[in-house]
């Protein structure tokens, strides 16, 4: 009987550190395939294969198009592609950004759900927001073990803690003890193969780089009031049990906390047009003053000084509402 033979982890701020620990304390002789996403900008080239090449005794390596499987090594998401795991070979998905990132952490749990639930165990580990608790829910939905690091003994506490929160894991550890657990947990028979929900399968689609029309949507979701941070497009709501997540038609995904923080920007954004525009209305209304007081239409240039009072007062008013409107915002963060 198989064991369960894949290990699939995401992280994002702090990871480096705590995946690097991880490698150094991992056996050379590790019997199973190790996936890791880690939130990575995608303008730049990483050198975290040589990273945790150099921490333990397994080989790391940013993984390419149509990788086989193999047992006892790393294969990281390269920046700029979701990482999505098949049967026995890799992809590459150019697939929308999720949660705003590509790699994002998401995708790869849910395929892994997909190809290889019931051999699988997900992992979460340090970072912001909440990338990796959709996708660590489908595992657990589709036979796989379930692990989150403690956030009480992480180095960013809201990705682990989010992922404790919205769902039920296996087991909840220390980073200084998930190696010794993992080492366990692999030896363990694979379990019995589950249904997978069929929006867990299109989700995977989607990071591939599959297109979905408003069709298809609409079977995966029920459109929600909100429009897309990215492309202004409608938002369907997915539920998965007590998770929600939304999702628009080009593909665009995003958890309920990232989704706030998107609203949160462009409510700043919107608000910094706003004012821009009045400080332009301002200076080209004072050019037309300076016009009328220069040929000596006294009339024209009054009427014209009562709109740059009226035009700066609304700007005022705004100044004050963006202070405020950030106070709070910095306060929720």
């Amino acid at each position: 009987m198989a064991n369960r033979d894949l290990v699939a982890i995401g992280a994002s701020a702090g990871g480096v550190e705590a995946l690097s620990f991880l490698c150094k304390a991992l056996p050379a002789q590790f019997p199973a395939t190790i996936l890791i996403t880690l939130h990575l900008p995608s303008h730049y080239a990483s050198t975290l294969d040589r990273i945790l090449s150099r921490a333990g005794s397994l080989p790391a390596t940013f993984a390419r198009d149509g990788d086989t499987l193999r047992r006892g090594e790393i294969f990281l998401a390269p920046p700029g592609c979701h990482l999505i795991a098949g049967r026995d070979r890799l992809r590459l998905g150019k697939g929308p950004r999720e949660n705003n990132a590509r790699p994002a952490i998401d995708p790869m749990l849910r395929s892994v759900a997909v190809c290889c639930g019931p051999r699988a165990i997900g992992v979460i580990l340090t970072g912001t927001l909440g990338d990796g608790a959709s996708g660590l829910s489908a595992i657990q939905h589709c036979g796989g073990i379930t692990v989150v690091q403690d956030p009480g003994d992480a180095a960013f506490s809201e990705m682990p803690r989010t992922a404790l929160n919205r769902s039920i894991p296996d087991h909840v550890v220390h980073l200084a003890d998930l190696p010794l657990l993992l080492n366990s947990l692999i030896q363990r028979p694979a379990g019995e193969p589950m249904p997978v929900p069929e929006s867990v399968r299109f989700e995977v689609d989607i990071a591939s780089g599959h297109k979905a029309s408003m069709t298809d949507m609409d079977r995966l979701g029920r459109r929600s009031v909100l429009t897309c941070p990215d492309c202004n497009g409608v938002m369907w709501e997915i539920e998965d049990d007590d998770l929600h997540h939304y999702r628009c038609h080009v593909g665009h995904a995003y958890g309920a906390d990232t989704m706030n923080l998107a609203l949160d920007d462009n409510l700043r954004r919107a608000l910094g047009s706003a004012l821009r525009a009045l400080e332009e209305r301002t200076a080209l209304t004072e050019r037309l003053r300076t016009q009328a007081s220069n040929r000596g239409h006294n009339h024209s240039a009054d009427m014209w000084a009562r709109k740059i009072e009226e035009i700066e007062k609304e700007a005022e008013v705004l100044r004050k509402t963006i202070t405020r409107i950030d106070a709070v915002i910095d306060r929720a963060a």
